[in-house]
């Protein structure tokens, strides 16, 4: 079996990131395609947030080297305050330090054919062009989201920073690798002088054995007597501004259309509660929104099979990205509301599921003509769930499979010449 060397920092004990799936899954199931996954992530000190519910679906037989890491933010600040040189590219640069070493281990001991990293973090890219000189072996640089994008990072010289490790991975990488049809034209734009087909496109998808065995099972509603639409996952204040959403609540409230005994958005997970409690406050919808806090992930799972309909935030200046948890809302076969610009590629997911149901989510009057149709609409399927031809679709089985196909075509003879 061929070996792949895998550098993310996304990965099991880490909580709160779908960034975690792709690597977990792309190591899941590319066995099943002749290929063996070496994970080269960092020391679960670097997380934030742990979690130990989703170790047990690291396969057994995946060898996984966890490399020290230190977070800027909270090791190396006095006082709440660290230099900001200590963070570009990110929080977790230490990581490289003892990364490369260990990557270069691997190398000599395993014999990877291939290396692949993923974005974000920055800094797992730099440590695999690292390796890349190094080792001379091809490199699929993955994209989950964009880098260098207009105002983001917002801070100038990390945004040189950012744009320079772009550069660089775009020059080194045998294979680039995008997450959305928007994010992989944006970048064969950009960088028109490179081969059009080093750019890849390898989406997100869902795990099938993740959700449980009786999910088409009816169960019961999250709260008892009320309709319930749930967001699960982060709240980004620019990305996923809720504002228009809170406004179109209270117009609805002001109409007659919900009330809070009957009605109700929860938030899980948001990262941002504090804010998100400040603005419901403020737009007079407090009582309509609940704040929970993060769950482990088959729970979570769970949870999306429980509610009335499931939400989506997306801002037009996040066209060429689409959340990954999408997918997982499309195999709940639960009612779906996207709120994001009509023509983004996360709209485009959604209407090509059959889920039609979309509103701006800067416009507060069409949010509210769309939920005051999610409350009138008692069968809620069709134009609201996903169809059983979307589902197969964004297995990950499958998206693993196109990879594999991927690291193939670089380890054949016509490549290597």
């Amino acid at each position: 079996m061929k070996r792949v060397l895998m550098v993310a920092f996304h990965f099991p004990p880490l909580q709160g990131s779908s960034g975690i799936q792709r690597t977990l899954k792309f190591a899941k199931f590319l066995p099943e395609f002749g290929w063996e996954p070496i994970v080269l992530t960092a020391d679960p000190r670097a997380y934030e947030q742990t979690s130990d519910d989703q170790l047990r679906d690291v396969p057994s037989t995946v060898r996984v080297c966890r490399a020290f890491a230190l977070d800027s933010a909270r090791h190396l600040a006095i006082a709440g305050r660290y230099p900001p040189a200590l963070a570009r590219p990110d929080r977790w640069r230490t990581w490289w330090l003892s990364a490369v070493p260990c990557g270069l281990a691997l190398a000599r001991s395993l014999r990877p054919s291939v290396l692949w990293s993923t974005y974000p973090i920055a800094t797992a890219h730099v440590i695999a062009r690292t390796l890349q000189r190094r080792t001379r072996l091809p490199w699929v640089a993955d994209f989950r989201d964009p880098m260098a994008q207009d105002g983001y990072p917002r801070d100038p010289k990390t945004w040189a920073r950012f744009k320079e490790i772009e550069e660089q991975t775009i020059a080194s990488g045998a294979q680039l690798v995008f997450a959305t049809p928007g994010a992989q034209r944006t970048y064969r734009q950009r960088y028109s002088r490179i081969a059009p087909e080093r750019f890849q496109l390898i989406e997100n998808g869902y795990d099938d054995e993740a959700f449980p065995a009786d999910d088409e099972r009816v169960r019961p509603p999250l709260n008892p007597g009320k309709l319930t639409l749930l967001h699960s996952g982060i709240v980004y204040p620019k990305e996923r501004d809720p504002t228009s959403l809170f406004k179109a609540l209270k117009l609805l409230v002001d109409r007659g259309v919900v009330k809070p005994e009957s009605f109700s958005i929860r938030f899980r997970a948001s990262v941002h509660d504090d804010m998100l409690r400040g603005m419901a406050k403020a737009a007079g919808v407090d009582a309509l929104v609940e704040l929970e806090p993060p769950v482990g992930y088959r729970v979570a799972l769970e949870e999306m099979l429980a509610a009335d309909g499931l939400l989506v935030l997306q801002a037009a200046n996040c066209n060429d990205q689409i959340p990954a948890k999408l997918y997982e809302y499309f195999r709940s076969r639960r009612p779906v509301i996207g709120l994001t610009d009509e023509n983004g590629d996360t709209a485009k997911a959604l209407r090509d599921a059959g889920c039609a149901r979309i509103a701006p989510l800067d416009d507060a009057q069409l949010i509210a003509a769309t939920l005051a149709a999610f409350v009138d609409d008692a069968d809620r399927t069709a134009g609201w769930i996903a169809g059983q031809s979307a589902i197969v679709r964004h297995s990950r089985r499958s998206r693993a499979a196109q990879l594999a196909a991927l690291l193939d075509s670089m380890v054949s003879p016509a490549h290597a010449s």
